[in-house]
């Protein structure tokens, strides 16, 4: 199960999807409500509890069970909440370039140069540098698409769950710092396994096989 990032959907992850179909591995990569093909839900109530929601009703409507949970960027902070709802279907969490929130930290708290108002805040405009090829970057640019304010700025209620999933890992860009920091708070802690891969942040992009390989390999 793949949550996806801000300002996108499930888009950038059809690559990896594609990839992992042909491995005979089931994988679902659900557009989080108010964003790319469901940007006709959006309202004012569509907050981060929204996103877990879609996330968790994907599972339980499923039947999903020992679930590798992969979370992308925002999506890791829709991930945590995730696993505080259905600890007993997740086998396995992966974090790639993920926010793992505190209890009552939200996104725009690790952004306190942006600002939060309105309905929904646009994407910012991907630089020349930040994907392995450039018509991948004029691609992403072309599809991106607005995000749900109150998705940012709700809080998370999270217990720390996450910390008792049996296998966990990070996933760090190695053309891109700003994760960094979070991985290094993990890579020497029991049970937690820090994996590197030379691209920038939109990794399911600029690798998508290296990717569903180590997908795989934390199943």
């Amino acid at each position: 199960m793949i949550v996806h990032g801000a300002w996108t959907g499930s888009w950038p992850w059809q690559r990896v999807v594609d990839r992992l179909h042909a491995k005979g591995h089931r994988t679902f990569a659900p557009t989080l409500t108010g964003l790319c093909e469901k940007r006709y839900l959006l309202t004012a109530d569509v907050n981060l509890d929204t996103h877990i929601h879609d996330i968790v009703n994907e599972i339980i409507c499923k039947d999903l069970t020992d679930i590798v949970l992969v979370a992308h960027s925002y999506g890791g902070i829709v991930a945590t909440g995730v696993c505080d709802r259905v600890p007993d279907r997740i086998a396995s969490v992966v974090f790639l370039e993920a926010f793992i929130p505190e209890d009552g930290q939200s996104f725009a708290d690790t952004a306190p140069h942006m600002k939060f108002e309105g309905l929904s805040i646009p994407p910012f405009e991907a630089q020349p540098g930040e994907y392995l090829r450039e018509e991948d970057r004029l691609w992403s640019n072309s599809k991106a698409g607005a995000h749900p304010t109150a998705a940012f700025t709700q809080k998370a209620r999270v217990t720390g769950a996450y910390k008792k999933v049996p296998r966990k890992t990070i996933v760090v860009a190695m053309g891109w710092t700003a994760f960094a920091g979070v991985a290094d708070k993990y890579r020497n802690t029991p049970g937690w396994e820090v994996r590197e891969l030379a691209c920038g942040h939109e990794m399911p992009i600029d690798m998508p096989d290296e990717l569903a390989s180590l997908l795989i390999g934390a199943a």
